[in-house]
Protein backbone atom coordinates (compact mmCIF):
# COMPACT_ATOMS: atom_id res chain seq x y z
CA UNK A 1 0.00 0.00 0.00
CA UNK A 2 3.03 2.31 -0.03
CA UNK A 3 6.81 2.57 -0.12
CA UNK A 4 7.10 4.90 2.88
CA UNK A 5 5.26 5.62 6.11
CA UNK A 6 3.11 8.50 4.91
CA UNK A 7 1.91 6.85 1.69
CA UNK A 8 1.22 3.55 3.45
CA UNK A 9 -0.71 5.35 6.17
CA UNK A 10 -2.78 7.50 3.80
CA UNK A 11 -3.66 4.62 1.49
CA UNK A 12 -4.69 2.48 4.46
CA UNK A 13 -6.82 5.32 5.87
CA UNK A 14 -8.57 5.59 2.51
CA UNK A 15 -9.37 1.88 2.50
CA UNK A 16 -7.13 1.04 -0.45
CA UNK A 17 -5.65 -2.44 -0.59
CA UNK A 18 -2.40 -3.79 -1.96
CA UNK A 19 -3.85 -7.13 -3.07
CA UNK A 20 -3.51 -7.99 -6.75
CA UNK A 21 -2.81 -11.02 -8.92
CA UNK A 22 0.66 -12.36 -8.21
CA UNK A 23 3.35 -10.99 -10.53
CA UNK A 24 6.53 -12.33 -8.86
CA UNK A 25 5.95 -15.75 -10.44
CA UNK A 26 3.38 -17.56 -12.56
CA UNK A 27 0.72 -18.75 -10.07
CA UNK A 28 -1.49 -20.51 -12.62
CA UNK A 29 -0.77 -24.01 -11.23
CA UNK A 30 -1.80 -23.04 -7.67
CA UNK A 31 -5.42 -22.47 -6.58
CA UNK A 32 -4.35 -19.18 -4.94
CA UNK A 33 -3.28 -16.55 -7.47
CA UNK A 34 -3.41 -13.36 -5.36
CA UNK A 35 -1.11 -11.65 -2.85
CA UNK A 36 -0.18 -8.22 -1.51
CA UNK A 37 3.20 -7.65 -3.17
CA UNK A 38 5.55 -4.72 -2.60
CA UNK A 39 5.90 -2.99 -5.96
CA UNK A 40 8.52 -0.50 -7.09
CA UNK A 41 10.90 -0.51 -4.12
CA UNK A 42 14.44 0.62 -4.91
CA UNK A 43 17.14 -1.20 -2.91
CA UNK A 44 19.87 0.57 -4.90
CA UNK A 45 19.30 3.52 -2.54
CA UNK A 46 21.20 1.50 0.07
CA UNK A 47 23.02 -1.35 -1.70
CA UNK A 48 25.65 -1.36 -4.43
CA UNK A 49 25.03 -3.45 -7.55
CA UNK A 50 27.62 -5.92 -6.26
CA UNK A 51 25.93 -6.24 -2.87
CA UNK A 52 22.48 -6.59 -4.43
CA UNK A 53 23.61 -9.83 -6.02
CA UNK A 54 24.23 -11.22 -2.55
CA UNK A 55 21.24 -9.88 -0.67
CA UNK A 56 17.59 -10.96 -0.53
CA UNK A 57 14.18 -9.36 -0.78
CA UNK A 58 13.44 -9.60 2.95
CA UNK A 59 16.77 -7.93 3.80
CA UNK A 60 16.07 -5.16 1.28
CA UNK A 61 12.69 -4.46 2.89
CA UNK A 62 14.17 -4.42 6.41
CA UNK A 63 17.02 -2.11 5.44
CA UNK A 64 14.84 0.36 3.52
CA UNK A 65 12.32 0.61 6.36
CA UNK A 66 15.11 0.94 8.94
CA UNK A 67 16.73 3.70 6.89
CA UNK A 68 13.48 5.68 6.86
CA UNK A 69 12.94 5.21 10.59
CA UNK A 70 16.52 6.25 11.39
CA UNK A 71 16.27 9.29 9.13
CA UNK A 72 13.02 10.37 10.80
CA UNK A 73 14.54 9.88 14.26
CA UNK A 74 17.45 12.23 13.56
CA UNK A 75 20.08 9.98 15.15
CA UNK A 76 23.54 10.14 13.60
CA UNK A 77 24.70 6.67 12.53
CA UNK A 78 27.87 7.84 10.80
CA UNK A 79 29.95 6.26 13.60
CA UNK A 80 29.38 2.80 15.14
CA UNK A 81 27.77 2.85 18.58
CA UNK A 82 27.88 0.00 21.11
CA UNK A 83 24.84 1.40 22.97
CA UNK A 84 22.60 1.18 19.92
CA UNK A 85 21.14 -2.17 18.88
CA UNK A 86 18.75 -3.91 16.51
CA UNK A 87 15.81 -6.26 17.03
CA UNK A 88 13.93 -7.44 13.93
CA UNK A 89 11.30 -10.14 13.68
CA UNK A 90 11.41 -12.38 10.59
CA UNK A 91 9.11 -15.36 10.39
CA UNK A 92 10.61 -17.50 7.66
CA UNK A 93 13.77 -15.91 6.28
CA UNK A 94 14.33 -15.92 2.55
CA UNK A 95 11.97 -18.72 1.56
CA UNK A 96 12.43 -17.94 -2.14
CA UNK A 97 16.17 -18.59 -1.87
CA UNK A 98 15.58 -21.86 -0.04
CA UNK A 99 13.24 -22.89 -2.83
CA UNK A 100 15.63 -21.73 -5.57
CA UNK A 101 18.68 -23.50 -4.19
CA UNK A 102 16.78 -26.70 -3.52
CA UNK A 103 15.82 -26.79 -7.22
CA UNK A 104 19.43 -26.05 -8.24
CA UNK A 105 20.69 -28.89 -6.05
CA UNK A 106 18.17 -31.31 -7.53
CA UNK A 107 18.85 -30.26 -11.13
CA UNK A 108 22.55 -29.38 -11.22
CA UNK A 109 24.19 -30.83 -8.11
CA UNK A 110 25.94 -29.44 -5.06
CA UNK A 111 28.64 -27.52 -6.94
CA UNK A 112 26.05 -25.03 -8.21
CA UNK A 113 24.87 -24.00 -4.75
CA UNK A 114 25.81 -20.40 -3.97
CA UNK A 115 28.22 -19.86 -1.05
CA UNK A 116 25.95 -16.98 -0.05
CA UNK A 117 22.87 -19.20 0.25
CA UNK A 118 23.13 -19.94 3.97
CA UNK A 119 24.23 -16.46 5.16
CA UNK A 120 21.51 -14.71 3.19
CA UNK A 121 18.60 -17.10 3.74
CA UNK A 122 18.68 -17.36 7.53
CA UNK A 123 16.11 -15.12 9.28
CA UNK A 124 18.57 -13.15 11.40
CA UNK A 125 20.41 -11.75 8.38
CA UNK A 126 17.85 -8.92 8.32
CA UNK A 127 19.10 -7.91 11.77
CA UNK A 128 22.69 -8.53 10.77
CA UNK A 129 22.63 -6.40 7.62
CA UNK A 130 20.71 -3.54 9.25
CA UNK A 131 23.23 -3.55 12.11
CA UNK A 132 26.12 -3.44 9.63
CA UNK A 133 24.52 -0.72 7.52
CA UNK A 134 24.06 1.61 10.47
CA UNK A 135 26.83 0.64 12.89
CA UNK A 136 24.51 -0.81 15.54
CA UNK A 137 26.95 -2.64 17.81
CA UNK A 138 24.62 -3.15 20.79
CA UNK A 139 22.15 -6.03 21.23
CA UNK A 140 21.48 -7.81 17.93
CA UNK A 141 18.37 -9.98 18.10
CA UNK A 142 16.14 -11.73 15.56
CA UNK A 143 12.80 -13.05 16.75
CA UNK A 144 11.50 -15.87 14.55
CA UNK A 145 8.09 -16.50 16.07
CA UNK A 146 5.94 -16.87 12.97
CA UNK A 147 3.24 -14.19 12.69
CA UNK A 148 4.15 -12.70 16.09
CA UNK A 149 7.77 -12.03 15.05
CA UNK A 150 7.48 -8.29 14.37
CA UNK A 151 5.69 -7.53 17.63
CA UNK A 152 8.20 -9.64 19.54
CA UNK A 153 10.90 -7.65 17.72
CA UNK A 154 9.49 -4.40 19.14
CA UNK A 155 8.94 -5.93 22.57
CA UNK A 156 12.47 -7.32 22.81
CA UNK A 157 13.89 -3.96 21.74
CA UNK A 158 11.82 -2.32 24.48
CA UNK A 159 13.05 -4.90 27.00
CA UNK A 160 16.72 -4.35 26.18
CA UNK A 161 16.34 -0.62 26.81
CA UNK A 162 14.45 -1.22 30.09
CA UNK A 163 17.24 -3.54 31.24
CA UNK A 164 19.86 -0.90 30.53
CA UNK A 165 21.57 -2.86 27.75
CA UNK A 166 20.99 -0.18 25.12
CA UNK A 167 19.97 3.46 24.72
CA UNK A 168 18.50 2.98 21.24
CA UNK A 169 17.03 -0.06 19.49
CA UNK A 170 16.04 -0.14 15.82
CA UNK A 171 13.27 -2.70 15.74
CA UNK A 172 10.23 -4.09 13.95
CA UNK A 173 9.57 -6.84 11.43
CA UNK A 174 10.24 -7.86 7.83
CA UNK A 175 9.09 -10.67 5.54
CA UNK A 176 9.09 -11.79 1.90
CA UNK A 177 7.47 -15.18 1.35
CA UNK A 178 5.52 -14.63 -1.88
CA UNK A 179 7.04 -17.43 -3.92
CA UNK A 180 5.68 -20.73 -5.25
CA UNK A 181 6.73 -22.66 -2.14
CA UNK A 182 5.25 -20.06 0.23
CA UNK A 183 1.89 -19.75 -1.53
CA UNK A 184 1.57 -23.49 -2.19
CA UNK A 185 2.41 -24.36 1.42
CA UNK A 186 -0.09 -21.98 3.02
CA UNK A 187 -2.64 -23.08 0.42
CA UNK A 188 -2.09 -26.69 1.53
CA UNK A 189 -2.98 -25.58 5.06
CA UNK A 190 -6.24 -24.15 3.64
CA UNK A 191 -5.25 -20.85 5.26
CA UNK A 192 -5.38 -18.58 2.19
CA UNK A 193 -8.28 -16.83 0.49
CA UNK A 194 -9.08 -18.15 -2.98
CA UNK A 195 -11.06 -15.08 -3.99
CA UNK A 196 -8.96 -14.76 -7.15
CA UNK A 197 -11.67 -12.98 -9.13
CA UNK A 198 -11.93 -10.09 -6.69
CA UNK A 199 -8.45 -9.64 -5.20
CA UNK A 200 -9.01 -6.14 -3.81
CA UNK A 201 -11.70 -7.46 -1.47
CA UNK A 202 -10.19 -10.85 -0.66
CA UNK A 203 -8.67 -9.80 2.68
CA UNK A 204 -11.73 -9.04 4.82
CA UNK A 205 -11.11 -9.42 8.55
CA UNK A 206 -14.16 -10.02 10.74
CA UNK A 207 -16.44 -10.28 7.70
CA UNK A 208 -19.05 -13.03 7.57
CA UNK A 209 -17.80 -14.16 4.14
CA UNK A 210 -14.04 -14.23 4.90
CA UNK A 211 -12.35 -17.31 3.51
CA UNK A 212 -8.73 -17.03 4.64
CA UNK A 213 -5.89 -14.55 4.73
CA UNK A 214 -4.01 -13.01 1.81
CA UNK A 215 -0.23 -13.31 1.85
CA UNK A 216 1.55 -9.97 2.12
CA UNK A 217 5.16 -8.85 2.37
CA UNK A 218 7.14 -5.80 3.44
CA UNK A 219 8.60 -4.27 6.59
CA UNK A 220 7.72 -1.90 9.39
CA UNK A 221 10.46 -0.44 11.59
CA UNK A 222 10.75 2.07 14.43
CA UNK A 223 13.47 3.61 16.55
CA UNK A 224 12.98 3.06 20.28
CA UNK A 225 15.01 5.28 22.59
CA UNK A 226 15.42 5.58 26.34
CA UNK A 227 13.37 8.61 27.36
CA UNK A 228 16.06 10.74 29.02
CA UNK A 229 18.45 9.97 26.17
CA UNK A 230 15.84 11.16 23.68
CA UNK A 231 15.01 14.32 25.64
CA UNK A 232 18.69 15.20 26.04
CA UNK A 233 19.24 15.30 22.29
CA UNK A 234 15.95 17.10 21.63
CA UNK A 235 14.33 14.22 19.75
CA UNK A 236 10.77 14.45 18.46
CA UNK A 237 8.99 11.82 20.54
CA UNK A 238 6.13 10.21 18.64
CA UNK A 239 4.74 8.04 21.45
CA UNK A 240 5.89 5.92 24.38
CA UNK A 241 6.18 2.15 24.39
CA UNK A 242 4.88 1.30 27.84
CA UNK A 243 3.95 -2.40 27.93
CA UNK A 244 4.87 -5.75 26.42
CA UNK A 245 3.17 -9.09 26.79
CA UNK A 246 4.17 -12.52 25.50
CA UNK A 247 2.52 -15.85 26.20
CA UNK A 248 2.17 -19.35 24.79
CA UNK A 249 -1.07 -21.25 24.19
CA UNK A 250 0.50 -24.71 24.69
CA UNK A 251 -2.45 -25.98 22.69
CA UNK A 252 -2.03 -26.64 18.93
CA UNK A 253 0.51 -26.13 16.14
CA UNK A 254 -1.72 -23.77 14.12
CA UNK A 255 -5.04 -23.14 15.92
CA UNK A 256 -5.40 -20.65 18.79
CA UNK A 257 -6.48 -21.91 22.20
CA UNK A 258 -10.25 -21.94 22.88
CA UNK A 259 -11.62 -18.39 23.19
CA UNK A 260 -8.02 -17.29 22.69
CA UNK A 261 -7.16 -17.54 26.38
CA UNK A 262 -3.46 -17.19 25.51
CA UNK A 263 -4.12 -13.99 23.60
CA UNK A 264 -6.16 -12.61 26.49
CA UNK A 265 -3.35 -13.37 28.95
CA UNK A 266 -0.92 -11.70 26.56
CA UNK A 267 -2.95 -8.49 26.48
CA UNK A 268 -3.30 -8.62 30.27
CA UNK A 269 0.48 -8.92 30.63
CA UNK A 270 1.10 -5.90 28.39
CA UNK A 271 -1.39 -3.84 30.40
CA UNK A 272 0.17 -4.91 33.71
CA UNK A 273 3.65 -4.16 32.41
CA UNK A 274 2.59 -0.63 31.52
CA UNK A 275 0.39 0.00 34.58
CA UNK A 276 -2.60 0.41 32.26
CA UNK A 277 -6.23 -0.16 33.19
CA UNK A 278 -8.33 -1.80 30.46
CA UNK A 279 -10.62 1.23 30.28
CA UNK A 280 -7.62 3.42 29.34
CA UNK A 281 -7.16 1.57 26.04
CA UNK A 282 -8.70 3.60 23.23
CA UNK A 283 -7.74 1.46 20.24
CA UNK A 284 -6.64 -2.09 19.44
CA UNK A 285 -4.89 -2.94 16.19
CA UNK A 286 -6.07 -6.53 16.08
CA UNK A 287 -4.21 -9.50 14.66
CA UNK A 288 -7.38 -9.85 12.57
CA UNK A 289 -6.14 -12.21 9.86
CA UNK A 290 -9.40 -12.76 7.93
CA UNK A 291 -9.52 -16.43 8.96
CA UNK A 292 -12.63 -17.89 10.57
CA UNK A 293 -11.10 -19.13 13.81
CA UNK A 294 -8.65 -16.30 14.58
CA UNK A 295 -11.13 -13.47 14.09
CA UNK A 296 -13.82 -15.15 16.18
CA UNK A 297 -11.50 -16.13 19.04
CA UNK A 298 -9.66 -12.80 19.09
CA UNK A 299 -13.04 -11.09 19.38
CA UNK A 300 -13.88 -13.21 22.42
CA UNK A 301 -10.52 -12.45 24.05
CA UNK A 302 -10.94 -8.71 23.54
CA UNK A 303 -14.51 -8.75 24.87
CA UNK A 304 -13.48 -10.72 27.95
CA UNK A 305 -10.86 -8.13 28.83
CA UNK A 306 -12.25 -4.84 27.51
CA UNK A 307 -15.98 -5.37 27.07
CA UNK A 308 -17.74 -3.98 23.99
CA UNK A 309 -16.64 -0.34 24.10
CA UNK A 310 -13.07 -0.45 22.81
CA UNK A 311 -12.44 0.52 19.17
CA UNK A 312 -10.76 -2.18 17.08
CA UNK A 313 -9.56 -2.50 13.50
CA UNK A 314 -7.41 -4.81 11.41
CA UNK A 315 -5.19 -3.14 8.85
CA UNK A 316 -4.60 -6.52 7.23
CA UNK A 317 -7.62 -5.75 5.08
CA UNK A 318 -5.30 -3.30 3.29
CA UNK A 319 -1.87 -4.92 3.60
CA UNK A 320 -2.71 -8.60 3.61
CA UNK A 321 -1.01 -10.71 6.25
CA UNK A 322 2.70 -9.91 6.16
CA UNK A 323 3.67 -12.75 8.54
CA UNK A 324 6.87 -11.70 10.37
CA UNK A 325 6.50 -8.11 9.16
CA UNK A 326 2.89 -7.76 10.36
CA UNK A 327 3.67 -6.66 13.91
CA UNK A 328 6.22 -4.10 12.75
CA UNK A 329 3.84 -2.55 10.25
CA UNK A 330 0.91 -2.61 12.66
CA UNK A 331 3.02 -1.14 15.45
CA UNK A 332 3.83 1.79 13.17
CA UNK A 333 0.13 2.17 12.29
CA UNK A 334 -0.75 2.16 16.01
CA UNK A 335 1.69 5.00 16.68
CA UNK A 336 0.36 6.91 13.66
CA UNK A 337 -3.18 6.53 15.00
CA UNK A 338 -2.11 8.08 18.30
CA UNK A 339 -0.21 10.89 16.56
CA UNK A 340 -2.87 11.74 14.00
CA UNK A 341 -6.01 11.13 16.05
CA UNK A 342 -7.41 8.85 13.36
CA UNK A 343 -8.16 5.12 13.51
CA UNK A 344 -7.48 3.24 10.27
CA UNK A 345 -10.44 1.24 9.01
CA UNK A 346 -10.91 -2.47 8.53
CA UNK A 347 -11.02 -2.60 4.74
CA UNK A 348 -13.63 -4.77 3.02
CA UNK A 349 -15.74 -5.30 6.16
CA UNK A 350 -19.12 -5.13 4.42
CA UNK A 351 -21.00 -8.02 6.02
CA UNK A 352 -20.17 -8.21 9.74
CA UNK A 353 -19.93 -11.67 11.24
CA UNK A 354 -22.47 -12.00 14.09
CA UNK A 355 -19.74 -13.80 16.06
CA UNK A 356 -17.46 -10.76 15.65
CA UNK A 357 -19.60 -8.07 17.24
CA UNK A 358 -17.20 -5.29 18.28
CA UNK A 359 -16.79 -1.88 16.65
CA UNK A 360 -14.21 -2.74 13.96
CA UNK A 361 -14.23 0.67 12.20
CA UNK A 362 -15.57 -0.82 8.94
CA UNK A 363 -14.59 0.68 5.58
CA UNK A 364 -13.98 4.29 6.68
CA UNK A 365 -11.39 5.82 9.02
CA UNK A 366 -12.66 7.48 12.19
CA UNK A 367 -11.32 10.44 14.13
CA UNK A 368 -10.68 9.72 17.80
CA UNK A 369 -8.32 10.89 20.52
CA UNK A 370 -6.24 7.88 21.45
CA UNK A 371 -4.42 7.81 24.77
CA UNK A 372 -3.34 4.16 24.70
CA UNK A 373 -3.22 1.79 21.73
CA UNK A 374 -2.26 -1.86 21.75
CA UNK A 375 -1.18 -4.05 18.86
CA UNK A 376 -1.73 -7.82 18.84
CA UNK A 377 0.14 -10.52 16.94
CA UNK A 378 -0.44 -14.25 17.28
CA UNK A 379 1.60 -16.98 15.56
CA UNK A 380 1.65 -20.66 14.73
CA UNK A 381 2.93 -22.76 17.59
CA UNK A 382 0.68 -20.78 19.93
CA UNK A 383 3.02 -17.82 20.36
CA UNK A 384 1.40 -14.50 21.28
CA UNK A 385 2.70 -10.92 21.51
CA UNK A 386 1.14 -7.60 22.47
CA UNK A 387 2.80 -4.21 22.68
CA UNK A 388 1.19 -1.13 24.26
CA UNK A 389 1.81 2.46 23.18
CA UNK A 390 0.82 5.61 25.09
CA UNK A 391 0.44 9.21 23.93
CA UNK A 392 3.51 11.18 25.07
Amino acid sequence: VGLNTEDSWQNTLEGRTGVREISLFDPSEIPVRIAAEVKGHDPSKLFSIKDLKKTTRVVEFAALAAAEAIHMSGIDTSQPNSRWGCSIGVGMGSLADIEKNSLILDKSGHRRISPFFIPYSIPNMATGIVSMQFGLQGPSVCTATACASGTHGIGEGFGNIKLGRADIMVCGGAEATICPLGIASFNALKALSRNNDNPGEASRPFDRDRDGFVMGEGAGMMVLEELEHAKKRGAEILAEVVGYGLTGDAHHITAPSPQHAGGERCMQMALADGGINPDEVSYINAHGTSTQMNDHYETLAIKNLFGNKVLVSSTKGATGHCIGAAGGIEGVFSVMAIRKGVIPPTANLRNPDPNCDLDYIPLSAREARIEVAISNSFGFGGTNATVAFRRY
